[in-house]
């Protein structure tokens, strides 16, 4: 089983306990380290290298968004996924600008947090429709020029519609009726050929090609 080390970034000690209280209680997760403002961030990711870092976005100092901008900068594989008590959908587009894989607020329940950071770990965290319209708007457009000449194949563009969507891995393979396994492989080809990052990125590309029923 993969284990995902995790750096704990927030200014309220108590904040830090709960989401640490939260990781430990599955063995998917080991918190290697904790911090409490956006520069010992950027520190102590060097310092222990992390599969994930959890994010608080209000901080003194440089604060998380800026923070997440950095790391990205330095290390383009670093999932950061930013928690808040805030659900302005504002703070959610500056994240994803910033390079951030996810979102999540501090009052969810253990079990969705475990679930979803499990998802954002092996970048299959699934996006609802509306809200990768929501986010297509707002993020410039990527893949400018593909149109006409995209590399992808037919099954490649079938699948990446269906991410689009915000289908699973495991939606997509049943939906296909293929294996999880060759889903994933195709999902590597699609972001090898595409130059992109995760499925965020992927859900905009699909919309600048008109796969999501741009009108």
């Amino acid at each position: 089983m993969n284990v995902f080390r995790v750096l704990i970034i927030d200014d309220s000690e108590m904040a830090r306990e709960g989401m640490r209280l939260i990781l430990e209680g599955d063995p998917a997760f080991e918190v290697i380290g904790e911090g409490s403002s956006g520069e010992e961030a950027l520190a102590l990711s060097e310092k222990w290298m992390p599969d994930l870092v959890l994010m608080d976005i209000q901080m003194p100092g440089i604060g998380g968004l800026e923070a997440t901008k950095r790391l990205k900068e330095k290390y383009p594989y670093l999932k950061v996924v930013m928690v808040t008590v805030s659900d302005d959908i504002a703070h959610l587009f500056d994240a994803l600008k910033k390079g951030a894989q996810g979102y999540l607020l501090k009052n969810l329940n253990p079990e969705a947090w475990i679930e979803y950071l499990k998802a954002i770990a092996v970048d299959e965290a699934p996006m609802s429709r509306e809200l990768a319209f929501r986010i297509l708007k707002e993020l410039s457009p990527v893949g400018a020029g593909e149109s006409q000449n995209s590399p992808l194949t037919g099954r490649e563009k079938e699948i990446l519609g269906l991410v689009a969507k915000g289908l699973s891995n495991k939606d997509i393979s049943s939906t296909l009726d293929i294996s999880e396994h060759t889903v994933k492989n195709h999902l590597k080809n699609i972001l090898q050929k595409l130059h992109l990052e995760n499925r965020v990125q992927l859900a905009r590309y699909a919309y600048e090609q008109g796969w999501m029923g741009r009108r």
